[in-house]
């Protein structure tokens, strides 16, 4: 396989030796771009802890935004995988509907034992993976209509299933505790959400397959040409994003005690805005596991002080879906810009 095709496709690759052709604004316009957004959750943080400092700087507050956000964290990384190769997947959102109550129901109405019923379920997401990368490299089905039509089609067994009325039973204490028990004083989920991002970090940034991942989302047509089977990665993203969805389900399922399918689509919205948020910051122009953590971490960060603030309950759709506008927004921007200043940059060495 030929090298000619770096991690780096999308990134705006700034070089020691150009630092000094764009002055002290390009600089820190360059720094800004990747360091902004963490440097504005910190800001966040200070600024809420500042107004609200008898419950904001708090560990019961602390383990309040981890427990309520690493599910929309695990599937921002579940939406992340996807779209590395320049695909999306809404099934993050509509998945975890049925997940959380198949997760019950195979203990309480079909005798399952919880780590059975646990292992069926990664299997079925996983499964459910698989075909919608076959729908978009198989079946040549754009990625957005092939999993809008898979997620309402998995959204309606979960309603038939169910018929509009909560899944509940006896469930082991065991079971609870993959969501409800605490390492170091934190929520468990909290370090599934770590042990995650870095296997993806080191997937994406450190191994060949994250290249090709990257290479493929960059130019498909390159990417074959170098000979990387590009139907073969995508395909594999679609059935890891299926696995990580299928997990939150899990998680989401001991933390609810009852299976319910008007519970899940809320997430959908959070954990696109994650992804897309993550594509600019830290390495701009591409979406990038950091990236899409501090995303999710400055969602909750501002949700969560607004609320203390007594913001209303129509607060949180808006400000996601305000961020979701103004992260595709600059994530285009930093593309455009990058782009440029490659050429500025190349035309003056010449």
């Amino acid at each position: 396989m030929s090298t000619s095709i770096k991690s780096t496709a999308l990134e705006p690759d700034y070089n020691d030796k150009n630092e000094d052709k764009g002055g002290i604004l390009f600089n820190i316009g360059r720094y800004l771009a990747v360091y902004g957004l963490p440097v504005l959750t910190l800001l966040l943080i200070v600024f809420f802890s500042v107004l609200l400092p008898d419950t904001f700087p708090t560990l019961l507050n602390l383990r309040s935004i981890l427990s309520d956000k690493s599910i929309i964290a695990i599937l921002a990384l579940a939406a992340m995988v996807p779209m590395l190769t320049g695909k999306i997947d809404l099934t993050v959102g509509y998945g975890i509907v049925l997940w959380h109550i198949l997760a019950i129901s195979l203990q309480t109405q079909f005798g399952m034992s919880w780590q059975a019923a646990v292992g069926v379920v990664l299997i079925c997401g996983m499964v459910f993976g698989l075909l919608n990368g076959l729908l978009v490299e198989m079946a040549k089905i754009d990625s957005f209509i092939a999993t809008l039509g898979t997620g309402t089609v998995i959204y309606s067994v979960a309603l038939w299933y169910t018929g509009g009325r909560q899944v509940i039973g006896s469930l082991e204490a065991d079971f609870y505790a993959i969501s409800n028990s605490f390492i170091f004083g934190l929520p468990a989920p909290a370090f599934y959400v770590l042990g995650i991002s870095v296997i993806l970090w080191i997937i994406t940034e450190r191994l060949p397959l994250g290249r090709c991942l990257y290479a493929i989302g960059a130019n498909p047509r390159a990417a074959d040409l170098n000979g990387i089977p590009s139907r073969k990665y995508v395909i594999g993203a679609f059935v890891t994003s299926g696995l990580l969805t299928a997990l939150a389900g899990v998680i989401l399922a001991a933390k609810l005690r009852i299976g319910q399918a008007n519970v899940g689509l809320e997430f959908l919205l959070p954990a696109l805005v994650g992804a897309f948020l993550g594509s600019t910051t830290i390495r701009p122009g591409r979406v990038n596991v950091l990236g899409t953590i501090i995303g999710v971490a400055i969602l909750a960060v501002g949700i969560s002080g607004i609320q203390q603030l007594g913001g209303a309950f129509y607060i949180e759709p808006l400000f996601n879906g305000a961020t979701l506008l103004i992260s595709i927004g600059i994530a285009g921007y930093a593309q455009r810009r990058g782009g440029k200043i490659k050429r500025m940059l190349k035309k003056s060495d010449e």
